[in-house]
């Protein structure tokens, strides 16, 4: 059945012409910047490796630059999240070509349980809306952690700095709460940047593509919230020395033996997770 469809794929319009038909002209309050090389989505998706039997999710497709390399994998079902009444129309001629083994979905994927969508395994691979980049992936970090099978893995692409600041570091300026808590639940890892000049329009800043593969967590983890809690706690006044931004967790600090006079920065995720404990 897949096999069937690829000629027909590749025999659909230029994603330009779907755009100019459609009047999807991209809008800055979406968060929009369509990506259009196959080069570099056939690139996206080969980072997820073998889709065989997987449902794939993915948001904001737009003309479906992203969604065309990855019906020609060997996925088992694509599902397409888009909140953009002109992108879903775009979206028809492909669906035409994909037959059930694509599903559009009108809506907001701020608001859409990805989890009720379709059965596991599960992977999301997505050119995110940079406008909502960072809910979403607390909002999926925080489903992982209830159910560790929620997803086999996440391919993304946000804005470099928003990258840069989930592989951070200890001890660096990137190093921050979206650093502690997707490598507290998550193996992740920079694959690649893209330049403005990839996209069209062509944001202002680089791009870059973070691979999410989900860890076991102990049985006992704590809590989302938790973590959530003082890992803002502790950010929140990075300046400061943490006898002061977690005061609130000084036993825990004492318990665990830690500087009082080091900063947030200089904590390890670890060492947020065990003083959520």
């Amino acid at each position: 059945m897949v096999s069937d469809s690829l000629s027909d794929l590749h025999d659909l319009p230029p994603l330009r012409d779907v755009i100019s038909a459609h009047n999807l002209r991209a809008e800055k309050s979406l968060g929009q910047n369509f990506l259009l090389d196959q080069n570099i989505t056939d690139k996206i998706v080969r980072q997820a490796g073998d889709l065989s039997g997987k449902s794939v999710i993915e948001i904001g497709p737009g003309p479906g630059g992203l969604t065309r390399s990855l019906l020609r994998t060997d996925a088992r079902k694509v599902i397409a999240v888009e909140f953009d009444e002109r992108a879903v129309a775009a979206l028809q001629d492909l669906k035409e070509v994909a037959g059930e083994r694509l599903e559009i979905v009108h809506g907001d994927a701020l608001k859409t349980n990805l989890l009720d969508l379709c059965d596991g395994p599960r992977v999301i691979a997505a050119n995110l809306p940079y406008n909502i980049a960072t809910p979403l992936l607390l909002g999926w970090l925080k489903q992982i952690r209830a159910d560790d099978g929620a997803y086999e893995q996440m391919i993304l692409m946000f804005q470099k700095e928003v990258a840069e600041r989930i592989v951070g570091q200890v001890g660096t300026k990137a190093y921050g709460r979206l650093s502690v808590i997707s490598q507290w639940i998550c193996e992740t890892k920079k694959l690649f940047d893209l330049p403005p000049s990839a996209f069209t329009p062509p944001p202002k800043v680089k791009s870059a593509i973070v691979r999410f593969v989900p860890k076991v967590l102990p049985e006992d983890a704590p809590e989302f919230g938790a973590v959530e809690a003082v890992t803002q706690a502790a950010f929140g006044q990075r300046r400061k020395m943490i006898r002061s931004s977690l005061k609130d967790y000084a036993e825990n600090l004492k318990k665990l033996g830690l500087d009082s006079q080091k900063r947030a920065e200089n904590l390890s995720p670890a060492d947020f997770i065990k003083l959520a404990i």
